[in-house]
């Protein structure tokens, strides 16, 4: 396990160095010069030239990239064209809304997928099984900004619960507002993923139902809850987790369009207006930091894939 552990590290390192190359060189690819964000109309010449001496866009091109990766190194996402404000702390404060909107979000998608998505199959014969499966794929075509629009047009302007857009201005100093103002984001983006992910729990616990361990459990006198309980669960879990670990990564990314919708002030937010005034530290920044958070969960799920499922560990053990 120690060896896998620092050969996935190695991956997951060599991976973010590749994403950042790719990142760099797709960013200066596109049309138009960062210089423009720091110029107003009717620039002359030497105001064009000081601002490109400023954003390093009159270097050539593998000196920039030198000088992005030696920043790198140094963890150092350089400062804003903007705003010459560092960028690291700046996503840091941002994430600070991100992580529990996504964290949240899966969570309550979580608690909502996988006893529903059991009883779908368990009880596919009954009417309410059928119910939840139909439910399920009505949720799977209905976007994820119609359901915000619909729950701020319901509980916060009909109902008026909860605030309908916005976060305090102090953030957490007031966790209580804080936490008002992420309700409505995480309900929207966990009935959109829970419908997803029931899909797949229902899947894993038909494979389950109808494999020959569990059958021999039900002839050994159990009940099918217990059989399923002791001997099902463990199983099904395995392909279900790298699902949980592309949803997850999903909705880090797909909160671009959650934040827009309340707006939020989060890395969604940081990143469209960056990609508006071509602030590429700004852009850089976030699409790194939400990689590095993508690969991150890539190897937790197959960290926890390993630890449940021991012919992962030893490729004999299920021979």
């Amino acid at each position: 396990m120690g060896r896998y552990l620092l050969r996935r590290t190695f991956v997951l390192a060599l991976s973010l160095i590749a994403a950042g190359l790719v990142l760099f060189v797709l960013l200066r690819l596109l049309p138009g010069d960062p210089a423009a964000a720091l110029l107003g109309v009717g620039a002359d010449d030497a105001q064009i030239a000081a601002a490109r001496e400023q954003v390093g866009s009159d270097q050539p091109i593998w000196v920039q990239l030198g000088r992005f990766l030696s920043d790198l190194a140094r963890f150092d996402l350089g400062k804003s064209f903007v705003s010459n404000q560092p960028v690291l702390p700046e996503i840091l404060a941002r994430l600070t809304i991100t992580l529990p909107l996504t964290l949240a979000a899966f969570t309550l998608a979580l608690c909502l997928a996988v006893p529903l998505g059991i009883i779908a199959a368990a009880r596919a014969d009954r009417w309410y099984g059928a119910l939840i499966s139909t439910i399920s794929q009505f949720g799977l075509a209905v976007p994820v900004f119609w359901i915000g629009i619909l729950l701020v047009w319901l509980v916060a302007i009909e109902w008026r619960l909860l605030p309908a857009s916005g976060f305090p201005i102090d953030g957490w100093g007031d966790p209580w507002a804080a936490i008002k103002a992420l309700i409505l984001p995480v309900v929207t983006i966990a009935l959109v993923m829970s419908a997803s992910l029931l899909r797949y729990v229902r899947s894993a616990t038909l494979d389950v139902l109808g494999a020959d361990y569990l059958r021999k459990a039900r002839a050994l006198g159990e009940t099918q809850a217990q059989a399923l309980i002791r001997h099902g669960i463990r199983n099904g879990a395995v392909p279900v987790i790298s699902i949980l670990g592309i949803e997850l990564a999903s909705t880090l990314l797909g909160a671009v369009v959650v934040e827009r919708v309340f707006t939020l002030p989060g890395l969604g937010s940081m990143l469209l207006l960056g990609i508006q005034q071509r602030d590429y530290p700004s852009v850089q920044g976030v699409l790194l930091i939400s990689t590095l958070l993508v690969l991150l969960i890539g190897f937790a799920a197959d960290v926890i894939q390993r630890l449940i499922d021991p012919r992962l560990r030893d490729p004999g053990a299920g021979r």
